[in-house]
């Protein structure tokens, strides 16, 4: 593509200060929406827009018929419905028509936004279906959109009406007039596009200036659904040249080469292997085998079904690093799974763990742990053994990051679940190794290939979809409490089959004590979603472990049985007891929060019951139950729940139940939820990176936009040529906001 000439800034470009052309709005737009910039204020665009049609006096409304007006509020009164929750806003209105006023009454279920607007004396536009109740005209939940005093152009008034994200100090006309007056002062031609010109003539898109024109005030609906196609791609583009960016600067960075080594620890550690491994093993291992060889920084996300291997596939990248005499960093995000990581690894390697110690492999490496609980001697001693580098892997929590924490040559660094940490964090532990090191990320949550490239694009993705021999296939039912109340008693009497055929049992709870509160551990599911942001599942008695605990002292099902409990306020020695008694099978059935989603690994565990299963995501039910069915035996899990049958919280609980297919889940999970969240969208300045994207119904836009983006970037990783779009990068990306990139 040709490079673009870069036009000289102007004054009153994207970055300009608000204050001194909106006076005390800006302050509104600050203190509300983070806004402070001319482009903040452009890119807060209207959520939905008010076709006003042809307006229609109140006296001559025809019934059963949408039909647009103006009228002002005569009186708005609120009351507390009687028959259900919630409240009932009953507003009247007027229109001064020739020959008398003519009245209508609207209602509002639940219409918090329509009594904050809708004040007695306020002129508005109101659309809607006409219906009689006990003798008058009435609306119900209309569209409206108040009007400014004095706003009866009839040009003006038959064009739609822009809504714009609002709050009671400062309403969308408000937002409205001040877009107004900024797109009239502003030289919107003279604006660098982010889009290149040889794209914008290819694709046919609206010059910049007219997309911003047409969004704000468009002629016709139509003119601002082409102004939205335009900013879609162009969202697209924006986000995907960012990650293209980090790509090139990334391959710039050195890093040290970390090839293999005949007769190394791998090639020991494979022969010692007691099975074989899957093909999508080896293939995601040459893959890393390379990545490790060359001598620009590794950064490559690891993605697969739960158990399908991908910590054992990490750990021969690491022994492949530690024979080329570097070190490996495993980041976990919890100390009870970088406890489990310690005992899998160390077992899975044997005598190859225990370098310079009797019985250890001559030139065999050492296991440690780091972890904040860790008391001062313990501590000290794995400080010494990473500094000197007697120690070749390293695994460790946040305690990691500490500034106190070196590595002799630190040349790989494994992430384990990568929505756990950001950007920071990975970067405060690149900063400890001599060059760039090699950067793994794993994730056990599968991702829909739109969410990859748009969250991810940055990695190179590997993927293991092929679970090892071995692992037995895992049934789930829905169990609903409500219709069948009597089924309590035969969860309780199917976990004593288990324990009498010698398996063992979790039982999951969403809260530790009986404080209301939601444990800590599941207040964010996976891809961060707030497990309590869940407002339609209303309220509801949750079960706790400390209270269960109790109550199934005394069930008689489970007379005798060993029962255990595990949540996050415990003492990191006594959990690492209790999972360590888990383990061995002498607690029987073990009462936890979702401190043990991710990692742990007990092969006896069959049955899994989730306790108000409605109260945990997608993604996090499917890590959940990958627990069990980890040895030969086939595993089951339990979602019970006591929300009445219909429920939308409860669509996920049948999506689950339905299938075991990690990307199949992932893509309805991402149905079911904002793209906004998954994303971690939402940013200073009332400006999400995606306002029009969605990553569910514009996978070909996303991929023409990374075509685009790459060319771009290979011509110019600086983007010198392209000052428009490094412009929108750092406006809607800047470094503060880039975050969400890492997280996914």
């Amino acid at each position: 593509m040709t490079p673009e000439r870069a036009r000289p800034a102007t004054a009153s470009d994207l970055d300009a200060p608000l204050d001194r052309r909106l006076g005390a709005v800006a302050k509104h737009l600050e203190k509300h929406f983070g806004i402070t910039t001319v482009g903040g204020l452009l890119h807060h665009f209207p959520r939905t827009y008010l076709e006003r049609g042809e307006l229609t006096p109140i006296a001559d409304v025809p019934v059963d018929e949408e039909v647009t007006l103006i009228a002002r509020v005569q009186s708005a009164n609120s009351r507390r419905m009687r028959t259900r929750k919630g409240m009932l806003l009953e507003v009247v209105i007027t229109d001064d028509t020739e020959g008398g006023l003519g009245g209508m009454n609207l209602t509002f279920f639940n219409g918090y936004g329509a009594e904050r607007d809708l004040k007695p004396g306020v002129r508005a536009v109101f659309s809607g279906k006409v219906t009689v109740y006990r003798g008058k005209l009435s609306l119900t939940n209309p569209r409206y959109a108040p009007l400014e005093e004095g706003d009866t152009d009839p040009e003006d008034v038959s064009r739609p009406l822009p809504v714009y994200p609002a709050v009671e100090k400062l309403g969308s006309e408000q937002i409205a007039k001040a877009v107004g007056i900024v797109l009239d002062t502003l030289q919107l031609a003279e604006l660098d596009d982010p889009v290149p010109a040889s794209i914008v003539r290819r694709d046919a898109l609206m010059s910049l200036a007219t997309a911003y024109e047409l969004l704000h005030r468009p002629h016709r609906v139509e003119d601002a659904y082409r102004a939205q196609h335009r900013f879609r791609y162009q969202e697209a583009f924006v986000l995907q040249s960012a990650l293209a960016r980090r790509r090139a600067l990334a391959a710039r960075e050195d890093a040290t080469a970390r090839p293999p080594r005949a007769g190394g620890l791998l090639e020991q550690f494979d022969a010692r292997l007691p099975f074989t491994l899957t093909q999508g093993q080896l293939d995601v291992g040459h893959t890393l085998a390379e990545d490790l060889a060359r001598d620009h920084p590794m950064n490559r996300l690891l993605q697969g079904e739960v158990g399908s291997g991908k910590t054992l596939v990490a750990l021969r990248a690491m022994l492949q690093v530690i024979d080329a005499g570097g070190q490996a960093a495993l980041l976990a995000p919890t100390e009870v799974l970088a406890a489990q990581h310690l005992q899998s690894i160390t077992r899975t390697l044997g005598p190859l763990a225990e370098g310079g110690m009797l019985g250890g492999a001559a030139d065999g490496t050492r296991v440690v742990l780091l972890t904040g609980s860790m008391n001062t001697a313990q501590r000290r001693k794995s400080l010494l053994e990473a500094a000197s580098g007697d120690a070749g892997i390293i695994i460790g929590t946040h305690a990691l990051l500490s500034d106190n924490v070196q590595f002799f040559d630190l040349g790989l660094i494994v992430v384990d679940e990568q929505h756990r940490f950001g950007v920071e964090q990975r970067d405060s532990l690149r900063t400890k190794a001599r060059t760039s090191p090699h950067v793994l990320v794993m994730t056990a949550t599968p991702i829909p290939r739109t969410v990859a490239m748009t969250v991810f694009g940055d990695l190179e993705t590997s993927t293991l979809s092929e679970l090892p021999a071995g692992r037995s296939p895992i049934t789930t039912h829905e169990v609903g409490l409500t219709e069948h109340p009597a089924w309590v008693d035969r969860i309780w009497a199917r976990a004593r089959e288990e324990i009498d055929a010698g398996r063992q049992v979790y039982v999951v709870c969403p809260k530790i004590g009986d404080d209301g509160k939601a444990d800590d551990d599941a207040a964010e599911a996976l891809y961060g979603e707030p497990q309590q942001d869940r407002k339609d599942a209303g309220p509801q008695e949750l079960t706790s472990v400390v209270g269960l605990l109790d109550a199934l002292g005394e069930v008689p099902q489970l007379d005798g049985v060993a029962l255990g409990m595990l949540h996050g306020r415990m003492d990191p020695q006594e959990k690492a007891e209790v999972m360590a008694r888990f383990a061995e099978g002498s607690v029987q059935l073990l009462i936890a929060t979702t401190v043990i989603e991710v990692g742990v690994d007990v092969p006896n565990a069959t049955l899994m019951v989730i306790m108000d299963a409605d109260r945990f995501g997608i993604s996090q039910l499917h890590q959940l139950r990958g627990r069990i069915g980890r040895g030969g035996h086939a595993g089951t899990c339990l979602l019970v729940t006591k929300l009445e049958p219909g429920h939308p919280s409860r669509e996920r609980l049948s999506a689950v139940a339905s299938t075991t297919d990690g990307f199949e889940l992932s893509q309805k999970d991402l149905e079911l939820r904002r793209e906004g969240n998954i994303l971690g969208a939402s940013q200073s300045g009332g400006r999400s990176a995606l306002r029009f994207l969605r990553i569910t119904q514009h996978g070909k836009v996303i991929e023409k936009a990374r075509t685009d983006a790459q060319e771009i970037v290979g011509e110019d990783p600086d983007l010198a040529q392209y000052p428009g779009l490094s412009q929108a990068i750092d406006l809607y990306l800047n470094p503060e906001k880039e975050a969400f990139l890492e997280k996914g």
